[in-house]
């Protein structure tokens, strides 16, 4: 195994599910996940954070991908946990391996900030989505103040790199928008006790028309 590999399988998987699984965005979670109903899709599904939030009365089915394996296994353990039948998969955001309009509700909690192209992989969530379908989303990015922004555009570099290819400038909700979806916005701050340059989040809901 190369230290690289070493790196993402043993200290980057504990370090993102350590990070993601901070109270204070557990707390978010808490809010938007239980909205899912239906046949649910979640990208980046790994670690298994949002599972205890799903409300199995409101869920028929659920599906989901990560590129991580030792982060899958966490998800599919939690999934188990939970007492519910789930097709858990190792997947990439750009191709995912179901069918169009498969879902009712596709899930994304800080993910898109590290996915490779983040355009086709909003394009891929719409895709499998059914028409009317709603896309529940809870990302950080681009600060919208110029003093956080400046820093996120000098960090990113050496960021990506320790954080798994995670970017600090993307747009959140206005790249969702410009995907096909129509908006439907929840929340947006800095979270409290974060620096402002990682602390900018945005939650909401995106809506396939059609």
């Amino acid at each position: 195994m190369g230290l690289k590999t070493f790196y993402e399988e043993a200290i980057l998987s504990r370090l993102i599910r350590c990070a993601c699984g901070d109270p204070k965005i557990m707390r978010l979670r808490a809010k938007l996940v239980p909205l899912a109903e239906g046949k649910v899709f979640e990208l980046g599904v790994g670690g298994g954070l949002n599972q205890p939030f799903y409300d199995p009365q409101r869920v028929t089915a659920f599906a989901g991908i990560d590129p991580g394996a030792n982060l899958l296994d966490l998800a599919k353990q939690a999934a188990l946990e939970k007492g519910w039948e789930s097709d858990i998969r190792h997947g990439h955001g750009e191709d995912i391996p179901f069918a169009d309009d498969s879902f009712d509700t596709v899930v994304s909690t800080f993910t898109m900030c590290s996915v490779d192209d983040q355009r086709q992989v909003l394009a891929e969530l719409l895709r499998i989505l059914r028409p009317g379908g709603r896309f529940l989303y809870l990302e950080h990015g681009r600060a919208p103040d110029p003093a956080p922004a400046r820093w996120q555009r000098i960090i990113e570099p050496a960021w990506k790199r320790m954080m798994g290819n995670c970017h600090l400038t993307r747009p959140v909700s206005s790249a969702i928008a410009d995907a096909g979806f129509a908006i439907q916005p929840a929340g947006e701050r800095y979270l409290e006790k974060m620096p402002r340059w990682v602390g900018w989040m945005e939650w909401g809901v995106g809506i396939k028309q059609g």
